[in-house]
């Protein structure tokens, strides 16, 4: 007989709220409880699929200590989801630490299929797919110029993550480690009513959002070395 899921790791719209999948819905009403980043944002999406669930917050700064918690109640039969507030959790989200424990335990864990940001942003940039490194969030201090020299180099597509706020400086830091000519796609608000996606030469799409306010999720695709 196989072993009951314990947790299940659910992928939640990363804009538009149709975007969840028939079975997410399905596993959110059956859990016994909700493992939520935010459970204000998470508690929207339960209002408008008309779910009705007891959440527990799970988040970058608490979940060393909630773990162990959640593992014995796990342990003791408790069905639970774990979800970010948008896309696929522990991609840039928590996550993988509870994954870690409970396969440490012998705890059955399944990830659902589903929403994640860089997915459609790659495939949409027009850059070649077929080999790509997916980066993340850079270091913001300790270790970024090193990383940024490292990928001077790569001659994969590569992926990033940025906040609005620092996307002006991030892409300013490509084109000097990179070249201004570089190719790049920068895309904002995926899969909502202002989705955005900005192709060109870095220098171009430096050009373009110096002139703006950003605002929204951002994805950076970058063009590798040739």
């Amino acid at each position: 007989m196989n072993t009951p899921v314990s947790l299940y790791i659910v992928p939640t719209p990363i804009g538009n709220l149709e975007d969840i999948t028939l079975r997410a819905i399905r596993v959110l009403q059956e859990v016994d409880f909700i493992l939520a980043e935010d459970t204000r944002t998470t508690g929207f999406l339960l209002k408008h699929y008309g779910i009705e669930k007891r959440m527990v917050s799970h988040h970058l700064f608490n979940e060393h200590h909630t773990i162990r918690s959640v593992v014995d109640q796990l342990k003791e039969g408790a069905m639970v989801a774990l979800v970010s507030d948008a896309g696929t959790p522990a991609i840039s989200d928590p996550g993988y630490l509870l994954v870690r424990e409970c396969i440490r335990e012998e705890l059955r864990v399944e990830c659902l299929p589903g929403a994640t940001a860089f997915i459609p942003a790659l495939v949409s940039s027009g850059i070649a797919s077929d080999h790509f490194v997916f980066e993340g969030f850079l270091p913001h201090k300790k270790g970024r110029h090193t990383r940024l020299l490292e990928l001077a180099e790569e001659e994969k597509t590569m992926v990033f993550y940025e906040s609005p706020h620092r996307l002006v400086k991030t892409l300013t830091q490509f084109a000097e480690y990179f070249g201004e000519e570089r190719y790049a796609c920068v895309s904002r608000e995926l899969t909502k009513i202002h989705e955005e996606n900005v192709r060109g030469s870095l220098k171009e799409i430096i050009g373009h959002f110096t002139k703006k306010a950003v605002k929204g999720e951002i994805v950076i695709i970058l063009e590798g070395k040739k």
